[in-house]
């Protein structure tokens, strides 16, 4: 994508940074929120792929605020009014050559957005509110929680101290929260924040609200992290012939989370048409394989362990047919056609990172993602959880994963459901277990067992294990199936917690003998 050209608009005094992208047919003004950065946008993924979204159906125009970004800085003594900000809205509209257009405001330019529709009722073709409010101190933080963001602000700003009041569930992406440290450095200065917040602070447009005449979505994360979800449905109320859309989510800028979700819906609502879905994205399965010290080595040898591992990854994952698509630190991510041989690849690599003397825990996941480019949307983020909620030596996949693997040979367990943010209900999971016998993958501490947990065919299979037979010759014996066998070894090691058949014939002998004369 070839570099996008910055302008600037004089409004007053000040001079405005914007960027026009998209040769839709009508224009979409994207008012952002408490910083942005026209430069820094295009770095994170999530943010161009929104823009890039909102770009294919519009003519866009983006624009850092006043006191923002490549826009000039504000005076920290003397605040403008959220009425002087809002006329940067007309300023960049007047020089970008629109006379007419749809507004996006996004958190705290969403009040701003609102204002303009107001104050310019025939400029404003559409409202396209997200995670809006209309008074700062009821709906997003009281004077005591501000000034406490503020002190935040002035003493550790540039550092991302400020991520986990906006997107808690990106605090552990270390890629995330790097960008994101250089985010605040570049969209403001440590004053600048602080004159932002208290600029935000003083908002209050609900008087304003009936005189709003503009068709308006509006769209809230149930869960959102920074402003209330109560704001939207305030909003609702009060905005003639306003819909909200609540979507599921903690996460609150606009470009986190399910952004293709977030960009469909404004695209159905400015354009009457439901987005079509693109060529460029495919059914695939995605395995995150997560590996870290657990031995204290030391970085030299956890370094020299680490690389070692991430070239044998590369291998694995080829052998299996699969292509490795991006690195987070000690996470590795990897794409396959089908879950079979994901999560034979899997097994691989557990196997191989035992081997290297490293500690491996791995999530998989079925999904639609990108042809091209790292897995940023949401069968990757979901993928990533699995992966970081798994213990030591799992291999935890969602239950469509075990669904599709149905006559592959492969075995799951049942493993719970996990609650995500950006789903609507919990997630099923299921637990992989060895193809050999099916041993599961990963044990908790030995518990006492006794054979009265059994079942009378378990017992009975159990005491065959013991006398060394193989699953087939149970099988023949009992007059069962051989999958059938394999189903009761693997529970039997499952009630009795032991790690292999070894250890079932020992437990059998050992009861055995203890039940003689």
């Amino acid at each position: 994508m070839r570099p996008i050209e910055t302008r600037y608009a004089r409004s007053g005094d000040v001079r405005i940074a914007y960027q026009v992208i998209g040769q839709g047919s009508f224009d979409l003004v994207f008012v952002p929120g408490f910083i942005s950065n026209l430069d820094l946008h295009w770095e994170d993924e999530g943010y161009s792929r929104l823009l890039k979204r909102l770009a294919a159906f519009s003519r866009l125009i983006l624009f850092d605020k006043r006191g923002t970004g490549l826009s000039d800085r504000v005076d920290a003594h003397h605040l403008p009014s959220l009425e002087t900000r809002m006329d940067d809205v007309r300023a960049v509209m007047d020089a970008a050559g629109s006379g007419r257009a749809a507004l996006l405001g996004a958190s705290e330019g969403a009040p701003m957005a609102m204002l303009f529709a107001a104050t310019y009722p025939e400029r404003t073709r559409a409202l396209a509110l997200y995670g809006g409010y209309a008074h700062f101190h009821k709906w997003v933080m009281p004077p005591e929680a501000l000034q406490a963001f503020i002190d935040t602000a002035e003493t550790a700003w540039g550092t991302g101290a400020t991520l986990p009041h906006f997107a808690p569930g990106r605090v552990e992406d270390a890629r995330f929260s790097t960008w994101w440290a250089r985010f605040e450095r570049l969209s403001a200065s440590p004053t600048a924040a602080a004159a932002l917040a208290r600029m935000n602070a003083a908002i209050d447009v609900r008087g304003i609200l009936g005189a709003i005449s503009a068709p308006t979505l509006l769209i809230h994360r149930r869960n959102d992290a920074r402003v209330d979800p109560d704001a939207s449905r305030f909003l609702a109320r009060k905005i003639r012939n306003a819909r909200l859309v609540e979507i599921p989510g903690r996460d609150h800028p606009v470009w986190t989370g399910d952004v293709d979700r977030v960009a469909d819906l404004i695209e159905e609502f400015l354009t009457g048409e439901r987005a079509v879905a693109e060529t460029e994205r495919v059914l695939a399965a995605l395995l995150a394989t997560r590996i870290y010290d657990t031995a204290r080595l030391g970085d030299r040898m956890w370094g020299d362990r680490s690389r070692r591992f991430q070239e044998t990854w590369r291998q694995i994952v080829g052998r299996h047919g699969g292509r490795g698509v991006d690195i987070h630190g000690e996470m590795m991510i990897s794409r396959f056609d089908g879950p079979a041989r994901a999560i034979r690849c899997a097994a691989a690599l557990r196997e191989a990172a035992q081997e290297i003397g490293v500690a491996s825990a791995q999530g998989a996941h079925v999904g639609e993602i990108e042809l091209r480019g790292p897995p940023v949307g949401l069968t990757g983020r979901v993928t990533l959880q699995l992966a970081a909620h798994a213990n030591r030596g799992d291999i935890l996949a969602s239950r469509l994963v075990a669904e599709l693997a149905t006559g592959s040979g492969l075995h799951f367990t049942d493993a719970g459901r996990l609650a995500l943010d950006e789903l609507d209900e919990p997630l099923a999971l299921v637990q992989v277990v060895s193809e050999q016998h099916l041993e599961p993958a990963c044990r908790s501490k030995l518990k006492t067992a006794e054979p009265l947990a059994l079942t009378a065919r378990e017992s009975e299979v159990v005491s065959l294990v013991a006398d060394g037979k193989s699953n087939a010759a149970i099988a023949a014996e009992l007059r069962l199936s051989e999958h059938t066998v394999k189903r009761h070894v693997a529970n039997i090691l499952l009630k009795l917690d032991l790690p292999s058949r070894a250890a079932a014939a020992a437990f059998s002998a050992r009861h055995a003998g203890s039940d003689g004369p």
